[in-house]
């Protein structure tokens, strides 16, 4: 059995510091390769560090909508650098935050629109974060239709899913689908298996049993289990279709 872990940060102290044995801890929970995801340039540069060094991990360069008020004028042009080496598989983690809103909206809206517009230029797909941005983020991705990607850590409603899988991206549970009294199983029951990854967001949104400690790539495959038990097929049938997917999708 094979599980990607499509969405983790390994870049940070907890994770990078210890990495062999997270690594091997995630292997004997059958999940054995990951995708480091970068959520500004300084981390960006990390992720594809940490890929170039393990044949497992792949990268991601893009910048966060909590980042996107520092951007430096040329940062576009260092993603495209970035981006020229083989590990890098995707532009991300872009997109909108409006529950928190550490960068002004407008500002979050420019970042967003000229990472997608860069990533249909150099034909990559991409990571987007959405926090209570729904019709905006909807409304954004349908300008540019060329493009493919996956909807990080999704948390919205069905509804919103639909429109995603509708414009050609995937949805990617997280730890919060495993989460007591969660929305999420019932959006999850509805999507087609061929339409979903699964992650952690390491080190945030560990799964139930370990919620409310830092989290790890291993426990995509509590992830997985859950997507199992709320499909009712076997765990080995989600992660093959998970894996299928985010080959596809990452070309790996």
């Amino acid at each position: 059995m094979e599980l990607i872990d499509t969405h983790s940060h390994l870049f940070y102290e907890d994770l990078k510091n210890d990495l062999d044995n997270v690594l091997n801890r995630a292997n004997k929970l059958g999940v054995n390769r990951f995708i480091s995801v970068g959520t500004n340039l300084d981390d960006s540069k990390e992720c594809l560090a940490l890929a170039e060094t393990n044949e497992n991990i792949y990268a991601s360069a893009g910048v966060h909508p909590h980042d996107a008020k520092d951007v430096s004028k040329d940062y576009l042009d260092q993603i495209t650098d970035l981006m020229t080496f083989p590990k890098m598989v995707a532009i991300g983690e872009m997109g909108l935050d409006y529950y928190r809103n550490i960068s002004e909206s407008e500002i979050q809206v420019k970042v967003f629109r000229e990472q997608l517009s860069l990533a249909q230029q150099l034909e990559k797909p991409v990571i987007f974060h959405n926090r209570d941005a729904d019709a905006e983020v909807i409304k954004i991705l349908s300008e540019f239709p060329s493009i493919t990607g996956v909807a990080h850590c999704f948390s919205s409603d069905l509804k919103t899913a639909e429109a995603f899988i509708k414009m050609g991206y995937y949805i990617s549970f997280s730890g919060n689908l495993t989460f007591k009294n969660s929305h999420l199983p019932d959006v999850a029951k509805e999507l087609p298996l061929d339409k979903l990854l699964v992650e952690t967001d390491s080190p945030y949104l560990s799964p139930v049993p370990y919620r409310g400690k830092p989290n790890e790539p291993g426990r995509t495959r509590f992830v997985a289990e859950k997507l199992a038990e709320i499909h009712n097929v076997p765990l080995e049938e989600i992660a093959e279709k998970t894996t299928s997917n985010a080959t596809d999708l990452f070309n790996l």
